[in-house]
């Protein structure tokens, strides 16, 4: 009987190393294939990027926490504003570098991101009121939920290490410079973030149309408080809403089930900023 050859042994080792190698593959880990998402995301979140705009670029130019790497205005940005140490650009220029369709008005800064801090930071600094986004992906409602923050007084916001897009040029832009204003906090799990929080003598609502009390009923006076906010479309997520302190909608006319986040938001830092009686 003829012995196999070095070629077909050759051949058989190398399948059966590629069935091994398959069958390592498919074994390994979803944690794994987790965490590494995870350490790509909070790379890129933590990578320099572009910022645009005016009140943008403009508030993080006065923000000692940044690291300016570039700055490039066309001239008639510069004749607005003080920018010496700007590059003098082209609007193509500008169109070349940044995303699609984005709305620079001349102007574009090349940025350190801000560093979130953790909860119990957060705590310690003792905000009276905090805001909790639930899973809100869209950076356009981010944005605009920052914006609607720093103009009422809430000056923390509290994320998802995942499920939330990083504080980059799209989001920059919307908040229209209160990315700089409004500290921002990052946390594996938002339900039990609710929980330290009430512990530490914050009173949590979770904003929710299928809620009895309304918001107004719900606010208390004179106590720090956390407003939560569910993702667009899904709201809160249920063991989300199990955490809060108390869940309250924002009475609507008949017909009407849900605001955009962003607008709800709007309402609800207004109804926690007007004064309340004892």
């Amino acid at each position: 009987m003829l012995k196999p050859s070095h070629e077909s042994l050759s051949i058989d080792d190398n399948r059966s190393a590629l069935i091994v190698t398959k069958q390592k593959r498919r074994k390994r880990p979803n944690a794994l294939k987790r965490e590494q998402g995870r350490n790509l995301q909070q790379k890129a979140a933590n990578s320099p990027h572009w910022l645009w705009g005016t009140h943008a670029v403009e508030a993080a130019l006065g923000n000692p926490d940044r690291t300016i790497h570039r700055v490039l205005a066309t001239q008639n940005a510069k004749k607005r504003l003080p920018l010496h140490q700007a590059e003098d650009v082209s609007v193509r220029d500008l169109e070349r570098i940044l995303p699609d369709q984005a709305v620079h008005q001349g102007l574009a800064a090349l940025m350190s991101s801000l560093a979130p801090i953790s909860l119990a930071e957060l705590i310690k600094r003792t905000p009276s009121r905090i805001a909790v986004l639930d899973q809100v992906s869209d950076p356009h409602n981010l944005g605009a939920v920052l914006r609607s923050a720093a103009a009422f007084g809430v000056d923390s916001v509290v994320l998802q290490t995942r499920h939330a897009p990083a504080m980059t040029g799209i989001v920059a832009k919307t908040a229209a410079g209160a990315v700089e204003r409004v500290t921002e906090c990052r946390t594996v799990n938002l339900a039990r973030a609710l929980n330290t929080l009430e512990e530490a003598g914050y009173y949590t609502i979770g904003l929710t149309g299928k809620a009895d009390a309304t918001l107004s009923e719900t606010i208390p006076a004179q106590k720090p408080i956390a407003l939560v906010f569910g993702a667009e479309g899904k709201g809160l997520r249920p063991a989300v809403a199990k955490a809060c302190t108390w869940q309250a909608h924002i009475p609507m006319s008949p017909g009407m089930e849900s605001l955009n986040i962003s607008n709800a938001a709007a309402i609800a830092f207004y109804e926690a900023a007007r004064p309340r009686s004892t």
